[in-house]
């Protein structure tokens, strides 16, 4: 194995889930310095987020053609000199703009974390590698806002976009510093009608989805009908294109889209309840954004210790049943926090019930992310990566767009139902213990 693999992957996902969660505490002191107004700070995040889901496939299948370390490489530097951009950008028009270059490098970068994992370790070593991935963004995630307040509070918003850069550039040096084995393999040609189709569907669904808090479900029928029919479009012409940017045979992978489904769902799910769970305690029961935080610290606790036990779990018993519990768990801490007390009245409860959540969320994230990574068909580690992330981009949006138009009373009962609809793809998951089909990726130098 690669030393410098798994830090490389580690690193670069932490840098983007960390950029993610650091901008929510900044966007207040944004909207005063640069008077911006709500539709404006809104699309600070908005913009990286359609640019981002819009583009991971494309860009996990132009990894598999021209190898992930330069897609990987070219990601960093981008992401770091867009996030040196926005710390020097002087009007929310400019910023803007820059977040989303932001997400279109952060598209870049993220199926090659994956792709590179399945490159340079072992078949033995990749689940191990995989929960250190897992628990690498779960800190990330978690320290978030806590490093976000400290760097706002000290030295102003731009300050959490100038943190990119130095981290972007160690990442940058150790990616030149890897070596993955180079793959011969027959170039794959990129479908463009097929690309552009995708990634116009995906930026219609996302940016629909995203807008559901503020204008409703009704307001919002039309950009969703538009993003079905371009999908709609995208599978006649992929089912006629010689070289549809899906894959022909990662559409046939049972484990592969039965992962895809799962991480969906589940990933709506979790992120649909911390919304709603994060208003009712400000909200509704008047607890700061510190307590907030420090009643669902449990849940960031049991995703970084949970990954690496899901890991030893998935080895024992398989992913299909590795994949059950956890969503099991999901649901179970869903319901926890419906319940008398869950959502934030009382501290255990809502304790209890965020390490369900935590816990249920690292099961599912080891086991998906493995048997997409494990048994992606030989050459498309990148495509595969990019579903992987656009199914981790798409589900928080559908699960807060879930919470919201459900109301305050049906949010966590619906977002339960939607969390225990990933029950079928788990036990469509092989049942026996892990052992992904180690083939090597075509294209990967």
């Amino acid at each position: 194995m690669n030393r410098l693999a798994l830090p490389v992957s580690a690193a670069a996902a932490m840098l983007v889930a960390l950029d993610g969660t650091v901008l929510l505490i900044a966007q207040p002191a944004m909207r005063r310095e640069l008077a911006a107004n709500a539709a404006q700070l809104q699309w600070t995040s908005t913009g990286y987020l359609v640019a981002v889901a819009a583009l991971l496939v494309v860009a996990g299948r132009i990894g598999d053609r021209y190898g992930h370390r330069r897609t990987l490489l070219a990601g960093v530097a981008g992401f770091g000199a867009a996030s040196a951009g926005i710390a020097l950008a002087p009007g929310i028009g400019w910023v803007i703009g820059l977040r989303v270059a932001q997400g279109a490098f952060g598209a870049l970068l993220q199926p090659g974390t994956l792709a590179l994992l399945r490159l340079c370790c072992p078949p033995d070593r990749l689940g191990r590698a995989i929960a250190v991935r897992t628990g690498a963004i779960a800190v990330a995630a978690g320290a978030g806002p806590l490093l976000g307040g400290v760097l706002v509070d000290a030295f102003g918003w731009r300050a959490v976009f100038w943190i990119n850069v130095p981290v972007a550039v160690l990442i940058a040096g150790m990616t030149l510093a890897l070596r993955p084995p180079h793959i011969a393999g027959r170039a794959q040609r990129l479908d463009l009608v097929g690309a552009a189709l995708l990634a116009a569907g995906l930026a219609v669904l996302v940016h629909a989805l995203a807008a559901v808090p503020d204008r409703g479900w009704g307001r919002s029928v039309p950009q969703l009908a538009l993003a079905a029919m371009l999908l709609a479009v995208l599978v006649v012409h992929e089912r006629q294109a010689a070289e549809p940017v899906v894959p022909r045979a990662v559409a046939r992978s049972r484990p592969v889209t039965a992962s895809l489904v799962l991480l969906l769902t589940s990933s709506a799910g979790l992120f649909g309840t911390l919304f709603s769970t994060t208003f009712r305690l400000q909200d509704a029961l008047h607890v700061g954004p510190l307590g907030a935080a420090a009643r669902m610290l449990p849940l960031t606790a049991l995703m970084v210790l949970g990954a690496p036990a899901a890991e030893r779990a998935l080895r024992r018993y398989g992913p299909r049943r590795t994949a059950s519990a956890g969503v099991g768990l999901l649901v179970a801490g869903i319901g926890g926090l419906a319940g008398p007390g869950g959502g934030g009245a009382a501290p255990v409860a809502t304790g209890v019930a965020s390490a369900l959540l935590g816990a249920g969320f690292a099961a599912v994230m080891v086991t998906a992310t493995g048997s997409v990574v494990g048994d992606a068909p030989p050459g498309y580690a990148g495509a595969v990566g990019g579903l992987k992330q656009t199914a981790m981009n798409v589900g928080p949006t559908l699960g807060i767009a879930a919470a919201a138009g459900a109301g305050a009373h049906g949010a966590l009962p619906a977002l339960a139902v939607l969390a225990a609809c990933g029950a079928a793809p788990a036990a469509a998951l092989p049942g026996g213990r892990h052992a992904p089909r180690q083939a090597a990726a075509a294209g990967g130098a």
